[in-house]
């Protein structure tokens, strides 16, 4: 498989496929939604919550967390996550933008 060449796209389009990755994948959806029910989630309780493995749940987590979309904290060797508003904020602002200056010449 090639290089993505991010450095032919702008920084808006590098962006929202960054993001759209995290969305692109269900497992990713569960532990956003899942960690958006709870005040804060320590990643051994998203392994039982979504019922993957302790390293799959930590390449997805990295991923979400290389677009901006968590927060977190250290609690001894533990990290507890949270959702990044305002990067969602952005997000959709973002998406907002895009299509609403994308115009289709189709029917």
């Amino acid at each position: 498989m090639g290089v993505s060449k991010f450095s032919i796209h702008t920084e808006n389009i590098n962006q929202i496929a960054s993001i759209a990755k995290v969305f692109a994948h269900p497992a990713r959806v569960a532990i956003l939604k899942h960690i958006s029910e709870q005040e804060g989630c320590i990643c051994n309780d998203l392994v039982e919550e979504i019922g993957l493995s302790q390293a799959t749940i930590s390449q997805h987590l990295s991923v979400i967390d290389g677009a901006g979309l968590l927060q977190g904290t250290y609690e001894g060797k533990k990290k507890c996550y949270c959702l990044n508003i305002e990067r969602f904020e952005e997000f959709q602002n973002l998406l907002n933008s895009f299509f609403l200056t994308t115009k289709s010449n189709c029917c």
